[in-house]
């Protein structure tokens, strides 16, 4: 006898990405990068993100946490928005070499939606980042110190700001960034997740 009640229809319950209720893009895109079954910082943390919450969590390195908060990220963004009004995720990271690794990542998940992502961090031309700025971006990943220069010149727009993500949140604040996030975080709306 089986444990499990009788049930009267013959759908399978949903499993892996699947589960997790995200954009069916992005599912197709996890699928072909052979992403099968979320880590267990993604089961936890993609649930209560796509509801809109905030989530604090800590996890080792390369166990997912970058997919964790980029996918939802990416399932709430306004694609259609006019330019100054379009980004809406601004993720800040302690060093250029995470900006890059992290804007690589969400550009993989975020192609098939037409995600637009910029990374801008110290040691890149300031008139290149500019430029991108100017024409749209989704989701920008940031240094801290650069996201103030780009504040400080007004050649980023916050307004739209729905998500803010403090990636490696300990090594920014170890590396003395806390007045520059204060400053970010207080350019940024009030209500966001």
């Amino acid at each position: 006898m089986s444990s499990r009640p009788a049930s009267n229809d013959n759908t399978e319950p949903t499993t892996g990405f699947a589960s997790l209720d995200l954009d069916p893009r992005l599912l197709a895109v996890l699928t072909a990068l052979g992403y099968e079954e979320p880590t267990p910082i993604q089961r936890a943390a993609i649930p209560p993100l796509l509801a809109g919450r905030d989530v604090l969590a800590q996890a080792a390195t390369g166990t997912g946490k970058t997919a964790a908060f980029a996918l939802p990220l990416l399932h709430r963004l306004r694609i259609d928005a006019p330019p100054r009004e379009r980004t809406t995720a601004l993720v800040l990271v302690p060093t250029r070499e995470l900006a890059m690794q992290v804007a690589e990542a969400v550009y993989r998940y975020g192609k098939a939606i037409g995600a637009v992502t910029v990374p801008i961090y110290g040691g890149a031309s300031m008139e290149s980042q500019i430029r991108s700025l100017k024409r749209g971006v989704d989701v920008i990943i940031a240094t801290p110190g650069r996201a103030l220069d780009h504040i400080r010149r007004k050649t980023v727009h916050l307004a739209g700001i729905r998500t803010v993500v403090l990636d490696e949140a300990d090594e920014m604040l170890d590396m003395g960034f806390a007045e520059d996030l204060e400053a970010i975080l207080a350019a940024t709306p009030t209500e966001k997740q």
